[in-house]
């Protein structure tokens, strides 16, 4: 019998680190002793606004709820979507033609991804970065060039390197993220402006993934602010972060409606739509009033303080400007790598906490905590590793 075997691409990627891990912490609870503390993930633990799960209740009592719907979302999302990049980040926004709802981010990183590369085109991928820009990368059989973010210079590209790059000028796409997730730094307009000038010299479509710009941020910055950007740039943004619905499934891309338009073939090629009650809580969702975020920065802003004596406790060295949902310190010389210092707090203690390693060679040094977990539970936190010695 002829032997099975996948597609050329599997042995390319590796089970996503957090679900393999996440597998090893189900493992530790099942196993009777005290229940892990997760500081990993960075899933908020917060409900979603009354007004959004109110919208979903009503919705889903509606017998003409339950069909397909658009693949380019209810025309009120979108507006919704334009209305809110009015509001918040003074950025105009064709609904119609410049505003995509997604199930996700992270299905957008493929869509993305495969409306624009071809097999061994050139793709910037950031170190340390999301992991998923990489394996969607590898998947669609793109060459990954990695452009370094270093402690030593604040976490921004530098320029002078990237344009000696070697074929800069073959590159299609560069994925950045600001605020940047692990590290927190935040972007400046001057930053964000030098990012699209880069682009536009050599014809690059630049995708900012801006998931995190409500967290812990007082002044909320888009790309597409930036003048010019509308040529070369793309922006996801997420509901999974700032509104608390990680598992509502919600996001959009934005930008150049050519681009919008060659992304849209892709993904009414591989989904059939979003439900509709979801839909409409998203749209109530995204009317929030200012206060909704000002609460949850409240209790963000209390978590930060633990997760800061946590760091302190380990003597990992961090930047108190970070924004987003966690604390990204660096580790002290005396450990051999980042794992080195959380799988014994994992092991010993029972708290799971982030190696940077699976950002990048960059993040080889750091670890991440998550506050995405009540105060209480990250000062049992610090307890515990205090009483394992760690």
């Amino acid at each position: 019998m002829k032997t099975i075997s996948p597609a050329n691409r599997i042995s390319n990627v590796e089970e996503y680190y957090f679900s393999r891990k996440l597998k090893e912490v189900a493992r530790m609870n099942a196993d009777g002793g005290k229940p892990v503390i997760n500081l990993g993930i960075g899933g908020p633990d917060f409900q979603p606004s009354h007004a959004t799960i109110l919208s979903l209740i009503e919705d889903v009592m509606h017998a003409d709820a339950h069909s397909y719907q658009s693949y380019v979302g209810l025309p009120e999302l979108r507006q919704a979507w334009s209305a809110f990049y009015q509001r918040w980040y003074g950025v105009e926004l064709d609904p119609k033609r410049e505003v995509l709802p997604l199930i996700g981010s992270k299905e957008g990183i493929m869509h993305v991804s495969m409306a624009f590369l071809n097999p061994g085109d050139k793709v910037l991928v950031p170190d340390p970065g999301y992991p998923t820009y990489t394996s969607v990368s590898k998947l669609v059989g793109a060459e990954i060039i990695k452009y370094d973010l270093k402690y030593e210079n604040d976490w921004e590209p530098d320029f002078e390197a990237l344009e000696q790059t070697p074929g800069i000028d073959d590159v299609k796409i560069m994925w950045v993220n600001y605020p940047h997730m692990p590290t927190g730094k935040k972007a400046s307009l001057d930053l964000l402006a030098r990012i699209v000038d880069f682009a536009r010299r050599h014809n690059i479509v630049v995708i900012n993934d801006n998931p995190y710009s409500f967290i812990l941020n007082q002044k909320p910055l888009s790309i597409l602010q930036v003048p010019g950007a509308m040529e070369v740039c793309l922006e996801f943004n997420s509901m999974s972060k700032t509104h608390s619905m990680a598992g509502w499934r919600q996001a959009v891309v934005m930008g150049n409606p050519q681009f919008i338009e060659w992304i849209l073939r892709v993904k009414s090629n591989v989904d059939s739509g979003m439900f509709r009650p979801v839909m409409k809580a998203a749209i109530a969702a995204l009317n929030n009033p200012e206060s909704y975020y000002d609460h949850q920065n409240e209790a963000y802003q209390v978590r930060r303080i633990a997760a800061e004596q946590l760091m302190n406790h380990l003597e990992c060295k961090f930047d108190p400007k970070q924004s987003g949902l966690f604390l990204w310190g660096r580790i002290p010389d005396r450990y051999e790598n980042c794992e080195a210092l959380t799988e014994p707090i994992l092991q010993k203690a029972r708290v799971f906490l982030t190696p940077g390693f699976i950002f990048g060679k960059n993040g080889e040094r750091f670890v991440r905590i998550s506050l995405c977990a009540p105060f209480e539970k990250m000062q049992e936190a610090l307890l515990r590793i205090q009483a394992a010695g760690l």
